[in-house]
């Protein structure tokens, strides 16, 4: 595991050095264009350590790691007063606790260059020769453009100088806040229900998953909804920033839950259905009664 930790962070560090040597030579370009063909290279260059190990889950923790050099790049631009400003300290640290969850998550999870993620294995199987330009579009590429997208509220909010706090923003930052402490406990309710025998936990698990059968994504949705309100707030101008957190949960609608659902369904059949039946699956609402079998989930 440390060999494949420490791939992992040669990766990152590269892909970082490429980010900002991309930008040195771009510095005359629009910021913003920059910036995103920057992204775009810091991930070809993870996309080439992932051909090299032959796992794509090596781009899985680019998703909570990329945003926090975007916020840095947006604090210490010429015009704003980076964290001097305590509206700009209270977004970056909301931020990064939320990267730092998600990434500590992760690591605690992964199994090293040896596994890969079960959706990455059958889209291999599905796709033959040409898996790694599919991985490249659709792995790597696909996500790091949403994660642009839901940056873009850290555009206004970050570049900015003497925007002091406003009572818009405590609402802005508890939503975000509760967005960290949702993904935090579904994580640990399910941390729980796994590590208990079967004969001693209930038929599926409880707390928040029996409100929401994807409690966790429903976290990550709400956390850049959370962002997006941060500029509402001070900066009505870049209403149209909305195209991030609206296509993250076209994300998590569209593509994440329903192939969660099918690999679900087909590993637990009859226990999973029953389970559809009783909880709603994304937005909380009080769960139906049951008395279905025990099951196992795999989030």
């Amino acid at each position: 595991m440390k060999r494949a930790f420490a791939i992992v962070i040669l990766a990152y560090v590269l892909a970082l050095g490429a980010a900002w040597a991309t930008f040195l030579v771009l510095q005359r370009w629009p910021p913003l264009v920059a910036l995103a063909v920057a992204d775009g290279v810091a991930t070809v260059v993870v996309f080439a350590f992932s051909v090299l190990t032959n796992n794509s889950s090596l781009y899985d923790p680019y998703w909570s790691v990329a945003p926090v050099p975007i916020a840095l790049f947006w604090l210490f631009r010429p015009g704003s007063d980076g964290l001097a400003n305590a509206r700009h300290g209270l977004i970056f640290g909301l931020l990064c606790l939320w990267a730092l969850r998600l990434t500590v998550n992760w690591a605690r999870r992964w199994r090293g260059l040896e596994h890969e993620d079960w959706r990455y294995v059958d889209i291999r199987k599905n796709t033959g020769p040409w898996y790694w330009p599919v991985s490249l579009l659709g792995i790597h590429l696909m996500p790091t453009v949403l994660v642009f997208l839901g940056c873009l509220s850290l555009w206004p909010n970050l570049s900015d100088r003497g925007t002091p706090l406003v009572l818009a923003d405590g609402l802005a930052a508890l939503v975000t806040l509760a967005a960290v402490a949702i993904e935090t406990v579904a994580d640990q309710q399910m941390e729980h229900f796994r590590a208990r025998p079967a004969s001693e936990r209930g038929p599926f698990p409880s707390g928040l998953w029996s409100w929401s059968r994807h409690p966790n994504y429903l976290g990550e949705v709400l956390f850049w909804w959370g962002l997006y309100l941060f500029v509402l707030a001070a900066h009505p101008a870049f209403w149209w920033t909305i195209v991030g957190p609206l296509a993250i949960l076209a994300l998590f609608l569209g593509v994440s839950i329903p192939m969660m659902e099918r690999h679900l369904l087909a590993k637990y059949p009859a226990s999973y259905a029953q389970y559809q039946q009783h909880v709603s699956p994304f937005f909380p609402w009080p769960p139906r009664s049951r008395s279905p079998q025990r099951a196992e989930l795999d989030h």
